[in-house]
C-alpha cells in the first residue's frame, strides 16, 4: 500500500510542468488582451490544462500536508469546513456555467472555453476529494 501511495504522489509533481503549460497559454491570453484582441483559443488551452493540472496536484498523499498554511487550514474544524464548501461553490459554478455555455452557445469558440470551464471543473471535483479526506486526516478536533 505505502509504495502505492509513494507512486502516486510521485506522479502528482506532473503537475508542476503543467504549471508552466498553463502559465505560457495565460500570459497569450494576456498579450491578446492587451492588443484588445483576446485570443479565446488560449484561455480554452489554458482552462483545460489548469483542469488537468488540478487533478494531477490531488494525487499527492493526503495524509500528510504540504505547509503551515495547509496545516492551520485543515486542522482547525471551522476553517476546514469553509474552506470545503469555497471549493464545493467553485466546482458547481465552474461545472454550471460551462454546461449552460456548452448546451446553449452557438458559436464554436463559446462552446470549447465553456469545454475548459467544464474540465476544470472535473479537476476541482477531484481537489474536493482530496480536501476532504486532509479534512478527514487532520482535524484537531478528533484526535
Amino acid at each position: 500500500m505505502k509504495n502505492t501511495r509513494q507512486f502516486f504522489h510521485f506522479l502528482s509533481y506532473v503537475q508542476y510542468p503543467l504549471m508552466i503549460v498553463v502559465l505560457y497559454y495565460y500570459v497569450q491570453v494576456i498579450i491578446s488582451i492587451a492588443n484588445r484582441d483576446p485570443d479565446w483559443s488560449a484561455l480554452n488551452s489554458a482552462l483545460i490544462f489548469l483542469g488537468i493540472l488540478v487533478g494531477f496536484s490531488t494525487l499527492q498523499d493526503t495524509t500528510k500536508t504540504q505547509n503551515k498554511i495547509s496545516r492551520k487550514i485543515w486542522e482547525s474544524p471551522i476553517k476546514g469546513r469553509i474552506a470545503l464548501w469555497t471549493i464545493s461553490v467553485l466546482v458547481l459554478l465552474f461545472l454550471i456555467s460551462g454546461l449552460i455555455g456548452f448546451l446553449s452557445s452557438r458559436e464554436n469558440i463559446h462552446k470549447e472555453v465553456s469545454f475548459g470551464l467544464i474540465v476544470l471543473g472535473i479537476g476541482m471535483l477531484g481537489m474536493l476529494k482530496g480536501a476532504i479526506e486532509m479534512f478527514e486526516n487532520h482535524r484537531k478536533d478528533r484526535e
